[in-house]
């Protein structure tokens, strides 16, 4: 009996100590982006092509839309990296809700793959996020144009919403590679 309490006491006494040589920090999962540096060709086909069904699709719709919620007078480059990861995280955020709409079931199918490639970049972004900067404060560049981005989702119609968030898939994509090159994206 007291040899068990011995090696019960033992095993606490050295699971503490192992405790403190390997912080609780230190077991998180890391942040690694690097999957998205250079992106998979049969991705960038799979966009490409719902891409070109949805300008397809617009040629025969009568949307008349001055969203120009992607046209910024900065580059992503110019941002701290956090700020890289809010701007690119509020991006797929929008496209992946506009992705998730309702459409005709031949456009279903094909936005079905780019939508869980930046779904899947999306919730590892906000992991990142919330291991190397839970508490960040965007700069005033970056919160003038998520204000920008709020005004457009109580202005604009849906359509016009799902409309630049594909025709703009590919800088969104752009966005995302600068964020996971960090410091090396210039």
């Amino acid at each position: 009996m007291l040899h068990l309490d011995l090696t019960l006491l033992l095993a606490l006494v050295l699971g503490s100590g192992l405790g403190a040589a390997f912080p609780q920090d230190a077991l998180k999962k890391s942040c690694s982006l690097s999957k998205y540096q250079f992106l998979v060709p049969h991705e960038l086909k799979a966009v490409q092509k719902m891409k070109e069904q949805f300008e397809d699709i617009m040629l025969l719709s009568d949307r008349k839309c001055n969203t120009r919620l992607f046209h910024r007078k900065w580059r992503i480059a110019e941002l701290l990296v956090p700020d890289r990861m809010v701007l690119v995280e509020a991006e797929l955020a929008l496209t992946t809700a506009m992705l998730g709409l309702p459409a005709a079931p031949s456009f279903a199918e094909t936005r079905q793959r780019p939508l869980a490639f930046l779904t899947q970049a999306r919730e590892d972004l906000r992991g990142c996020m919330a291991t190397e900067a839970p508490s960040h404060q965007p700069s005033g560049k970056l919160r003038h144009w998520l204000q920008k981005l709020q005004t457009a989702k109580k202005t604009e119609t849906p359509g016009c919403l799902e409309a630049s968030a594909i025709l703009h898939l590919f800088q969104v994509l752009n966005d995302l590679r600068c964020t996971a090159l960090r410091e090396q994206c210039t």
